[in-house]
């Protein structure tokens, strides 16, 4: 009787134990969170710089842009919305009348036998300039050439340089601009070429003015961090003196010329 009760008395204990352990007790389950990737798009493109070669009706230029990509929102940035920049760029202008002649005596005391007739000075221009290049159309589905209206505007430093020739009749370098000089100038029987380009430099006078341009841009890259462009346009600019370029013309302050630019960079 003794040990039954021992085990009665033992098996209820048990049931009682395990009727007073809650499920989540005996079981705990660790949940690690999952995080939620969201795929990254391109980085927007907010900046670019490139460089070009500008062939004008009256000359030629080399030029660099830096510029900032402003658009309405980040979505829109990589077609090029619009781009303020910087420009920086030297120029060489032309009279359309010049015209290189070979010398019959091949440069006997110095410089080059080829020369143009007529050529009093030679003009050149550093001009700095703030433009605006709106999009048209195109970007940013790739292949596709965007096309875009430039403007810019700002100042130019004309730096007048007189051109010198050799002559037969005198042993050192003459310019137009000397008055006892002129006949022998402008005479092709004694002219023996140009003299060197360093000859003139230290009489070189500065002539401050302006300039304007209007074109339009082709972009033609086929990748969004490439800058590949072409632009055809209009140029202007005005200056504080008259420039003389060639003898027995008349000198205008100013120039107007069309140009077509060959232009190449980089986006980031």
């Amino acid at each position: 009787m003794f040990f039954l009760a021992v085990a009665t008395c033992s098996a209820t204990n048990l049931l009682y134990a395990q009727s007073s352990v809650k499920p989540n007790d005996t079981v705990k389950k660790t949940q690690i969170p999952v995080a939620v990737l969201k795929p990254k798009g391109p980085k927007a493109i907010t900046h670019e710089m490139s460089a070009g070669l500008r062939l004008n009706s009256n000359g030629w230029s080399i030029y660099t842009d830096i510029g900032k990509v402003k658009a309405k929102d980040i979505k829109h940035s990589d077609m090029f919305y619009n781009v303020r920049f910087w420009q920086i760029e030297f120029t060489e202008k032309k009279n359309p009348r010049e015209q290189k002649i070979t010398s019959d005596y091949g440069g006997v005391t110095g410089g080059t036998g080829k020369y143009i007739y007529g050529k009093i000075n030679n003009f050149y221009a550093v001009k700095l300039g703030l433009g605006f290049r709106t999009l048209i159309a195109g970007k940013p589905d790739p292949g596709t050439v965007s096309i875009h209206w430039v403007n810019a505007f700002g100042v130019s430093i004309g730096l007048l340089k007189p051109y010198y020739l050799n002559v037969y009749s005198d042993p050192s370098a003459i310019k137009f601009a000397d008055a006892t000089t002129q006949s022998d100038f402008l005479n092709q029987q004694v002219i023996e070429g140009k003299a060197a380009f360093t000859k003139g430099l230290s009489e070189i006078k500065v002539n401050p003015g302006g300039h304007f341009k209007s074109a339009f841009h082709f972009d033609f890259s086929t990748n969004r961090k490439n800058v590949m462009g072409v632009e055809v346009g209009a140029n202007v600019e005005y200056y504080s003196q008259a420039i003389p370029l060639m003898a027995n013309q008349t000198a205008t302050p100013y120039f107007v010329d069309m140009f077509v630019a060959f232009q190449y960079g980089r986006r980031w």
